[in-house]
């Protein structure tokens, strides 16, 4: 059985909705952010970087959110979660790594500036909230051109970006502007394995 070094945050919600949408047997393992346990020795062993979530199916550990959301793709007979070949596998990847690249990013850094930063930095906070606001304009513009932002089918692009969504008040950034992005949030908030997905996510906190 494959086990998930999760907690509740945006880059493990991800794992967790791809492997509930695939169906796949799954075990998670708490690692608690706020008690710092991403930064105890056993859990370097798996991930030096210190962050989750971590996959580890014996052997064998893998580490970043998109590699594993590729990885649990391409598992899959059915291409369920992401095209074989073609136009839709390149957007798929396409906007998954706008996510690594520019999405991801800035949201979390944006967050930092506004809310965990040990000094106030006004520079910061302008440049980082502007990218987080400049990105959902950008999956904005996307979803006036299609349902979902690999195109017809939902895909790991809408996963990834999922996850940062579900924590944008984080980011300090709301879905107000952006009547699109809003429709797409609810659509996928709405289905069954990421309902799942949520309740065992948040399940890891203690209360």
């Amino acid at each position: 059985m494959l086990t998930l070094h999760a907690f509740a945050s945006p880059n493990s919600i991800k794992a967790v909705i791809a492997l509930e949408e695939l169906g796949l047997p799954y075990r998670l393992q708490a690692v608690n952010l706020r008690q710092g346990e991403q930064k105890a020795p056993d859990f370097l062993a798996l991930n030096p970087n210190g962050k989750v979530p971590v996959l580890q199916d014996g052997a064998f550990v893998l580490t970043e959110s998109a590699a594993i959301l590729v990885h649990l793709a391409e598992q899959d007979p059915d291409a369920r979660l992401l095209a074989r070949h073609g136009e839709a596998r390149a957007r798929a990847f396409e906007w998954l790594f706008f996510h690594a690249s520019a999405l991801g990013p800035a949201f979390g850094n944006a967050g930092y500036f506004q809310k965990l930063a040990p000094e106030p930095n006004p520079a910061a906070v302008e440049r980082f909230l502007g990218e987080a606001r400049r990105t959902l304009g950008l999956l904005e513009q996307r979803l006036g051109q299609a349902p979902y932002l690999a195109g017809d089918d939902y895909s790991i692009a809408d996963i990834a970006h999922f996850g940062w969504l579900w924590r944008r008040a984080f980011a300090g950034v709301d879905l107000e502007a952006t009547p699109r992005l809003a429709r797409w949030y609810e659509r996928i908030e709405a289905r069954p394995a990421v309902q799942r997905a949520l309740a065992a996510v948040n399940s890891l906190v203690p209360t």
